[in-house]
């Protein structure tokens, strides 16, 4: 597991650090995304959760991984479509191949709206887009949970034409919004707004690959995070597709998601993936 070295580590003596409570003593699920992929930007209390969940599944950090690639061919496939805008909710710390790297890869002129909850990740985004060689970026701190106020926002409004197609990612964040916060509203609310030939990227855990008994201990690790897991079916995630067209392969196991080796194909990976258009 990494080392507390990164931006956790900052030295505040000369910069104060965000104005909230860090709360390193309780595990963040950004944190521990953040750990499983073998990044710096986490506590022990962080680490000690994603060293459970590497017990339980030894192969959860090639799954995140996996997760990580699938967004990164995602923006580039839309992108290659003629997608120029994005709204990134629930991006957690940034980490390499960040969804304007990739999308002003293809297009320097692509923008790209990133929003999350948690101060402390924003804090961390915002001092990465400080740095040199990034196009138009904003980072909005705002909840999925809240989709009418992400809307709003006159940074959003002013960094995004509505008018024009957007690329909506949700990608593995909605299995921390419970059902009795109806899920199914928040994305239906959010793709209301966007245009014709839009398209949501979106990727989701799931127990449909494991026994019950290692579903439940995996989601028990997180019982004492900020946030808590809640895993989907095929047929659940089915219902955020309603009205959009999936493309090929359509909804899928995140590894199989045009995957470019069968042994990619074949990793473990406890979640769905899927890039829809609206038509």
């Amino acid at each position: 597991m990494a080392e507390n070295n990164g931006w956790m580590a900052r030295d505040w003596a000369e910069e104060p650090p965000p104005a909230s409570d860090l709360r390193p003593e309780i595990p963040h699920p950004a944190r521990i995304y953040n750990a499983l992929l073998g990044g710096k930007d986490n506590f022990p209390a962080d680490r000690a959760a994603a060293e459970r969940l590497i017990a339980l599944s030894p192969g959860i950090q090639a799954a995140a991984r996996c997760n990580r690639v699938f967004l990164q061919r995602a923006v580039r496939l839309v992108s290659e479509l003629g997608i120029d805008q994005f709204l990134d909710i629930g991006t957690g710390i940034p980490s390499e191949g960040n969804t304007h790297e990739v999308a002003q890869q293809v297009n320097p002129a692509a923008r790209v709206v990133y929003v999350d909850n948690d101060p402390i990740v924003l804090a961390h985004a915002r001092a990465l887009m400080a740095g040199p060689g990034h196009g138009r970026t904003t980072v909005l701190q705002a909840d999925l949970r809240e989709p009418e106020k992400i809307l709003a926002d006159p940074q959003v409004r002013e960094a995004l034409d509505f008018d024009r197609p957007v690329a909506l990612l949700l990608v593995a964040v909605l299995h921390f919004v419970d059902e009795d916060q109806d899920p199914y509203r928040l994305v239906a609310t959010l793709l209301d707004a966007l245009p014709s030939g839009s398209h949501l990227i979106l990727s989701h855990g799931t127990g449909d690959f494991d026994p019950p008994a290692d579903v439940a201990a995996g989601t028990d690790v997180y019982r004492k995070a900020t946030a808590q897991v809640t895993p989907r079916s095929r047929a659940q995630l089915e219902r955020f597709l309603t009205g959009l067209e999936p493309l090929e392969p359509g909804l899928v196991p995140a590894a199989a998601w045009r995957a470019e080796s069968a042994e990619e194909a074949a990793t473990w990976a406890p979640g769905y993936a899927v890039v829809a258009r609206k038509p």
